[in-house]
């Protein structure tokens, strides 16, 4: 396959900036992250006023305006700390896990449990913390973890990221037949893990978040209906630089005493619930930069049909800058 020069140049730059920082310590190559956030942050604005406008569209006037920078400046921050992460998981092993997210013992048993009584499950990690550790500490500790991915424009970086993701968990790339194989694995004993805190793009489950409404699709609710497989919702959250915190809530379980319309709206309004109150006591955990803002209105929103299979997968695993 020829590559178009852009891409092998944007191609080239990252594998530059990994090499780097797999070089560095963990702290160093933390600090040149931070370095790089100050100055998106401080300098070029990133995002700035956009972030800004929806932490006041969610908090209104409860912030000062310093508040407001600082939930802002710590939301970017910590996703350049989690890409030093992601180039680096090929070495995060279970010693790093222990060390780094020192909770994670403590709620990995009852997960485990889950898993082994229902024969796998959905556990669904929201834009908050680094929110891939929580498939790769799994992983870890003997869980057989998948997620899914769309494609990236860049070929090389598309496999490039894929590789390191698949670190921690086997990754399915959206398409014909995904879903098929997203039943499969459940039903085999595997967990799925899912973003559910992600904006879709037509018209489906409209559900209460943040204080406004929000469009989200009902893959996550559809495909644990569908495996009859539990919903486990997770939270992790950054504590300074290199430590993590990790909590897992309450299961959510299909309810076959419900259609699968209203059980679908039920789980989802459910996980969301908990990512919302998750978000109000520490919103600085949260990733507010994504280009696909959960509240921004669908045009033409009407009472949603159910969405096709393919829809279904969009509520899953994406680039946060999309």
């Amino acid at each position: 396959m020829r590559y178009r020069p852009q891409h092998l140049v944007e191609y080239g730059a990252l594998r530059g900036v990994a090499a780097l920082l797999h070089v560095l310590p963990y702290r160093a190559a933390l600090a040149v992250a931070w370095g790089f956030a100050a100055i998106a942050f401080h300098l070029v604005r990133f995002r700035r006023r956009e972030t800004a406008r929806r932490i006041r569209e969610v908090f209104g006037d409860t912030m000062s305006d310093r508040e407001v920078r600082r939930i802002a400046w710590l939301s970017l921050r910590n996703m350049a700390f989690n890409i030093v992460e992601m180039m680096r998981a090929p070495r995060i092993d279970r010693v790093w896990i222990d060390r780094h997210i020192p909770t994670f013992r403590d709620h990995i048993g009852k997960v485990q449990e889950l898993i082994a009584e229902h024969g796998g499950a959905v556990i669904a990690v929201p834009h908050m913390g680094n929110w891939d550790l929580a498939g790769w500490a799994c992983h870890r500790y003997g869980i057989q973890m998948f997620s899914i991915a769309g494609k990236q424009k860049n070929p090389l970086v598309n496999a490039w990221i894929n590789r390191l993701r698949e670190s921690g968990m086997t990754v399915l790339e959206r398409g014909s037949g995904t879903l098929r194989q997203i039943i499969k694995l459940l039903r085999g004993g595997n967990v799925l893990a899912i973003l559910p805190d992600v904006r879709v793009y037509t018209p489906d489950l409209q559900v209460p978040f943040l204080g406004s409404t929000a469009n989200v699709g009902r893959g996550m609710a559809m495909f644990a209906i569908t495996a009859r497989v539990p919903i486990i919702p997770a939270i992790l959250r950054r504590e300074g630089w290199g430590r993590h915190g990790f909590d897992h809530l309450p299961a959510i379980f299909p309810d076959p005493t419900l259609s699968k319309e209203e059980d679908a709206r039920r789980i989802t309004e459910a996980v969301l619930a908990n990512v919302d109150a998750a978000i109000r006591q520490a919103p600085e955990q949260w990733f507010w930069y994504n280009k696909r803002w959960v509240l921004t209105p669908v045009r033409g929103v009407a009472p949603a049909a159910p969405s096709t299979p393919d829809e279904n997968e969009r509520n899953t695993n994406h680039d946060p800058s999309e």
